[in-house]
């Protein structure tokens, strides 16, 4: 066995037994003879993302990057496996050196602390070995630390702040980590790479438009609260909905509108919110006994316009979660840093814009005549002519077709939860616990809490 597997063998034994079979087979399949990450010889340069035209009403949107590699293409996990080796082998060398909590470090800065901190970054290869050696944080420094924030989902200051420093900090074997969890969480899905595909990371709360194997639209997302978090899914976009509706989930209608009309009988009205029976037909809200404990036998549905919880579009995936990707009309969250904020919907800002694309080959339905459709204010359900391939992925760690390393936090702590397990003997046990809302985190064989959650959006 060459050294590197050897070394990744070891460190894996850490994982237990599945996920280390698991994934160590992908590394003897896909890396015997081939490089490791580092060496990876980048492609001919892509244009980068084109900026979305600007829609009324949104704020200063969150940074992103500017890349056109996508985060997830064919390749992604051969370059996953190929960065644990590396990893593995840093890891048995040492690691890399922590910074000291107190450290004072930003452009202009000199002494052991920034030359501590150029042997860090050194180590992961952001700042170029010729510069390693040195005491001054000097525009190589700067340049070092915008790169390795780029990577980790940090705002590009140059400067090491608190968050920058955490992550700076973090342990080989955590890194380690992440990539093997992400790459065993990439394996129990089935994804569809089309000439064009909808990437949505979670713990980027980013959605990328991919055409030609490069990102030709990147756009600032909201995605689920840790307590009703995004699905992993994939499946194919059919249809753009302007001016949409919104039925409420009855988990919803429970715990906040049927409460609230308990205190605030007018509450309905205001939300624009009809209660219908089954056969659709409007019930007045003053013949129904909001206090009483008993399932409502009605549903409630929120009629289009700026008011809805959905916003002026909804792009519609088939999907056992009964999610979707929408406008908000809460377009503050999209300059925020931290955007955890939904109810397992993904939010998309400049979503018009992603709209577009998708109806790119639908004759007659441009921006021009969304934002038209829009304004009228009738709701119109469009059918893609050509159905685009859609993922929604949970990868705290990834590499790029250029060789780099990227992480994330993981917010929903799933990344020390036992693995899925790529096996044909548990499709049963996987089926069945998304069918009731839950992401399988372990398909082993002792028994697990299934918890069914409402994935659909509310305000």
């Amino acid at each position: 066995m060459p050294t590197g597997i050897a070394l990744c063998a070891r460190r894996l034994k850490a994982y237990g037994s599945s996920r280390r079979a698991w994934v160590l087979a992908w590394i003897l399949a896909l890396t015997v003879g081939g490089t490791a990450f580092a060496q990876t010889v980048a492609p001919p340069a892509k244009p980068k993302p084109q900026a979305a035209p600007s829609e009324a009403g949104l704020p200063t949107l969150a940074h992103v990057s500017s890349s056109p590699l996508p985060t997830l293409d064919e390749g992604t996990a051969q370059r996953m496996a190929a960065a644990m080796l590396a990893y593995s082998a840093l890891e048995v060398r040492g690691g890399w050196p922590s910074l000291p909590a107190n450290a004072k470090l930003a452009p202009g800065a000199r002494g052991p602390d920034v030359a501590l901190l150029r042997q860090r970054l050194a180590v992961t290869e952001d700042l170029p070995a010729d510069k390693i050696n040195g005491d001054v944080y000097d525009e190589a420094v700067a340049a070092a630390v915008r790169h390795f924030q780029d990577r980790h989902g940090l705002p590009e200051t140059g400067s090491v702040g608190g968050a920058t420093l955490a992550a700076l900090n973090v342990p080989v074997g955590k890194r380690l980590h992440q990539l093997a969890a992400s790459i065993d969480r990439l394996a129990a899905m089935d994804i569809a790479f089309g000439e064009r595909y909808v990437v949505v990371n979670i713990p980027s709360t980013v959605a990328e438009a991919v055409e030609g194997d490069h990102v030709v639209r990147r756009y600032v997302v909201v995605v689920g609260k840790t307590d009703r978090p995004s699905p992993t899914l994939a499946t194919m976009i059919t249809t753009v909905n302007l001016n949409p509706t919104w039925t409420v989930p009855l988990s919803i209608a429970k715990k906040d509108v049927i409460t609230r009309m308990r205190k605030d009988p007018g509450y309905l009205a205001r939300m624009h919110m009809r209660a219908l029976d089954a056969q659709g037909g409007e019930i007045d809200p003053k013949t129904i006994d909001w206090n009483s404990d008993r399932s409502p036998n009605f549903t409630l549905q929120q009629d289009s316009g700026t008011w809805n919880a959905l916003g002026a579009v909804r792009i519609d995936m088939p999907n056992p979660y009964a999610v979707y990707m929408h406008d908000t009309n809460h377009k503050n969250l999209f300059s925020n840093d931290y955007r955890f904020e939904s109810s397992g919907c993904t939010r998309v800002a400049e979503v018009r814009d992603l709209a577009a694309w998708l109806l790119a080959d639908n004759p007659g339905w441009g921006r021009a005549e969304i934002d038209a459709g829009i304004e009228k204010g009738q709701r119109v359900d469009i059918r893609l002519t050509h159905k685009v391939p859609v993922a929604w992925t949970y990868l705290t760690g990834w590499v790029t077709r250029d060789g780099t390393v990227h992480f994330r936090d993981d917010i929903y702590a799933l990344d020390d939860k036992p693995p899925v397990v790529a096996e044909a003997h548990a499709p049963t046990a996987l089926l069945a616990a998304r069918a009731s809302g839950f992401v399988l985190q372990s398909a082993g064989e002792r028994p697990f809490e299934v918890k069914a959650v409402s994935y659909l959006d509310s305000q």
